[in-house]
């Protein structure tokens, strides 16, 4: 049944018919595949039934592109704001529908196979765990958790349930990803010593104060579960139009909403900031190219540096040890405008981009893929093609529920890229260089800083 605003109280569902390859329509009633004892493994003739949480932002459009992949089916959708979901509420019509994620996980246990978890990123690890522990296949978008602490629980269960992960973070394994890989392992700019790396946002309000009073909360929006694990605060609905928060991304048509939607990602208490949001897409290759473990050191420095929220612009430096045949590292980030030095070896009249990585070695430099200046590429012979190029994110989790290949920013790799990210954030927030014991986890120098490894929820939730 439906309450009155079109979400569950109960379910009562049958199968949703499908089509099989190749043949014409046929009423064949579709078992998730762990109620036939398979260990989650889904064949290719069989449908996968996927239950998406956190729609109404990336999620839309995530959710369609996971429709997209072969015998796959959105069966279920969860969303705090059913005016924000609207739009894939109506591309999925069939879809059940639910407020509360562990409802719809109590209710669709046997009804579906896999979870794909587009919230905020305070309620990443709570859903993720909840799905887990269900057996379900799960895709979470990135950074995979808010704090250190609740990654290393994510992805000690997942080990555990031997599902199928993913997080959608930009896949190092097409063709860019593969071919920086066998390029710096080729030896084609030698040893690399120093790695740069930088992003145009934050596209969000950062670096402003919390704003005073409280607005009436819409009958289409459930604030508590929006909060969910995270410290209770008024909701506040938009900012005023001549607000600093506003005001300092004029140029970039931002929206109005304090905290949902979208602009959650500037408050600590529920996002990770510019470098949270775009650190995993950019780290993910050259963390594969230089096989990028803990680092031992990190620090930062930022402007407009506020206690609730992530600042206007930072940079950012990692410290990472001698590793597999490879030297000791520095790698810094750069956002809120902020890029490193023009490279000497750039071209006249050619800039750095607004977002890029550039490799430093002994023996030249990468700008992404090319060897810069452009006439040292072309001069260069490139190596064999020897790493397998896959399809992306939504292809590989597709392959790996079917028990091919996990996919390549699975949790086990997907927690650690996480975890280089945050201590990042750490060391923004504490503004003190922290030398970091990653398999001990602690900040040795620091004892302040070791609590924001782990933090503390609201009365009610937990791990």
């Amino acid at each position: 049944m439906k309450n009155d605003k079109g979400t569950h109280k109960a379910a009562v569902s049958r199968r949703d018919f499908m089509y099989g390859a190749g043949t014409a329509f046929a009423a064949l009633t579709i078992i998730p595949s762990h109620v036939l004892g398979r260990a989650g493994r889904i064949p290719p003739s069989e449908t996968i039934q996927v239950a998406g949480i956190g729609i109404g932002g990336v999620g839309s459009g995530q959710i369609q592109s996971i429709s997209r992949q072969a015998n796959t089916k959105i069966v279920a959708l969860c969303d705090v704001d059913d005016v924000y979901a609207k739009k894939t509420y109506d591309n999925f019509p069939k879809a059940r529908r639910y407020r509360d994620f562990r409802e719809m996980l109590r209710v669709e246990d046997d009804k579906i196979d896999a979870v794909y978890c587009g919230t905020p990123d305070h309620s990443h690890a709570v859903i993720t765990l909840a799905a887990l522990r269900k057996g379900k296949h799960v895709c979470c978008v990135k950074p995979l958790t808010r704090t250190i602490h609740e990654s290393r629980r994510v992805v000690e269960e997942a080990q555990k349930a031997k599902v199928a992960t993913q997080v959608t973070a930009s896949a190092n394994s097409t063709e860019k990803g593969c071919r920086t890989c066998e390029m710096i392992w080729g030896g084609a700019i030698g040893d690399v010593r120093e790695v740069h790396i930088w992003s145009n946002r934050p596209l969000w309000p950062q670096g402003m104060l919390r704003p005073p009073g409280s607005d009436p909360v819409p009958d289409t929006f459930d604030w508590d579960m929006w909060i969910g694990p995270a410290q209770m605060r008024p909701f506040k609905n938009e900012w005023p139009d001549d607000h600093l928060a506003l005001k300092q991304l004029w140029s970039r048509r931002p929206r109005k909403a304090v905290y949902h939607p979208w602009n959650f990602r500037g408050w600590w208490d529920f996002g990770t900031g510019a470098l949270g949001d775009m650190g995993c897409h950019y780290f993910n290759i050259p963390k594969r190219a230089l096989k990028l473990g803990h680092p031992v050191g990190v620090s930062a420095t930022a402007s407009r540096v506020m206690p609730e929220t992530a600042p206007l612009a930072s940079i950012v430096t990692w410290e990472f040890p001698a590793r597999e045949g490879m030297p000791p590292l520095k790698a810094v980030w750069y956002d809120g405008g902020l890029k490193p030095p023009r490279p000497s070896e750039l071209e006249p009249g050619r800039n750095l981009p607004g977002e890029s990585v550039l490799y430093v070695g002994d023996k030249g430099k990468m700008l992404g893929t090319r060897i810069i200046p452009e006439e040292k590429m072309e001069a260069y012979t490139p190596p064999p093609k020897t790493l397998q190029r896959r399809g992306g994110t939504w292809p590989e989790w597709a392959e790996a529920m079917r028990g091919g290949l996990p996919a390549t920013c699975q949790f086990s790799w997907a927690g650690p890229l996480s975890e280089i990210v945050l201590l990042g954030n750490i060391a923004l927030r504490t503004g003190k260089h922290l030398k970091w014991d990653g398999e001990n986890m602690r900040f040795t120098n620091n004892s302040d800083a070791n609590k924001y490894v782990k933090e503390s929820y609201r009365s009610g939730w937990s791990l």
